[in-house]
């Protein structure tokens, strides 16, 4: 039986889990009420909870899935998902014994990987399927090619487990380019960030649409030093430097700020973004969310894939799964 089948979904259309609050129980139930898979993003355990029940009411009966970040993932993370998650996907790294714990609790685990020998060490972990990422995708980067290229090194030593890509998905043309090339399902982050459902800051949402590029950082990484895809604002302009990677100071200081990333409580860390100011080089990996002050539009980070720049309006959650699964075009915006 493949993983659509398994967890009964109308189209093969995955909505990536944003964490922090960006993919919420109403983002996700909704996605799924249309037929695809939606996906509440990493929070603190009590809060993941909560929106993973909510997005299993919206959802009604359709699967839901969950994303975990695996520096920051706890026991208590894996008892939210317990019962509330049709699926877990682990992103950020590879790790068996949380891949254990997930599956202990008889949920399906899919492993996000950038390449062949990442993948191999995932199904050796126990993974049952696999999101090979590109370097287009937006956000944290486990991905060091395209998509669709490296898709075709990952099925190759993927023994029959199923193969989800993720990166460069804007609309139906791409998600048919991604099966024909192999792929059982496609996810897609930045065109269900631009929906109406996605609580992202509406001035984040405006950026990523009047967006001209985007870029390949490490400045947002004090806790998680990752590369991460985002788009250009006020602290990148001034910190970036002639290495859009990030000065080499600022990522030194953020590499040995890593430690901090699985200490702290993740409320804690998640409220940083509040303190971050453009002028100072310690930028948390939160980003901006509706209600928060509009200044930090510019001091936390605005993840968002290549897609960005095909992307040209924020619709109904449901109207992108539509749109993805080439089941009816959108209305003018």
């Amino acid at each position: 039986m493949s993983l659509r089948e398994k967890l009964n979904l109308e189209h093969p259309v995955v909505q990536a889990g944003m964490g922090g609050g960006i993919a919420d129980g109403l983002l996700a139930g909704t996605v799924s009420a249309a037929g695809g898979l939606g996906t509440v993003g990493i929070l603190p355990p009590a809060q993941m909870r909560r929106e993973l029940d909510r997005a299993r009411e919206i959802a009604d009966g359709r699967a839901v899935a969950a994303n975990l970040l695996v520096p920051f993932a706890t026991a208590d993370h894996v008892d939210a998902c317990a019962g509330r998650a049709d699926a877990v996907v682990l992103h950020g790294g590879l790790d068996r014994g949380l891949v254990e714990q997930i599956k202990r609790r008889d949920i399906p685990v899919l492993c996000t990987v950038g390449t062949e020998e990442e993948a191999r060490r995932a199904l050796t972990d126990g993974a049952d399927g696999l999101v090979v990422q590109g370097v287009e995708a937006g956000g944290h980067l486990v991905g060091v090619e395209p998509a669709v290229k490296a898709l075709g090194r990952v099925r190759d030593v993927s023994n029959g487990a199923p193969v989800l890509l993720a990166g460069g998905v804007a609309d139906h043309a791409d998600v048919r380019h991604a099966l024909d090339a192999g792929a059982d399902a496609v996810v897609a982050g930045t065109r269900f960030l631009l929906s109406e459902e996605c609580p992202a800051h509406p001035e984040y949402k405006r950026r990523v649409l009047e967006a001209e590029r985007t870029v390949e950082t490490q400045l947002f990484g004090i806790g998680w030093p990752m590369r991460h895809r985002v788009v250009p604002n006020a602290a990148l302009k001034r910190w970036g430097g002639g290495d859009e990677l990030g000065l080499r100071p600022v990522r030194a200081l953020q590499s040995l700020s890593a430690p901090l990333g699985s200490r702290l409580p993740q409320s804690l860390a998640a409220r940083m973004i509040h303190l971050q100011r453009p002028w100072l080089p310690l930028f948390g990996p939160s980003a901006p969310l509706e209600g928060m002050p509009a200044r930090t539009v510019d001091a936390g980070p605005l993840y968002a894939g290549e897609t960005a720049l095909r992307i040209d309006s924020v619709v109904p959650a449901a109207e992108a799964v539509k749109l993805l699964a080439g089941v009816e075009r959108a209305a003018p915006a």
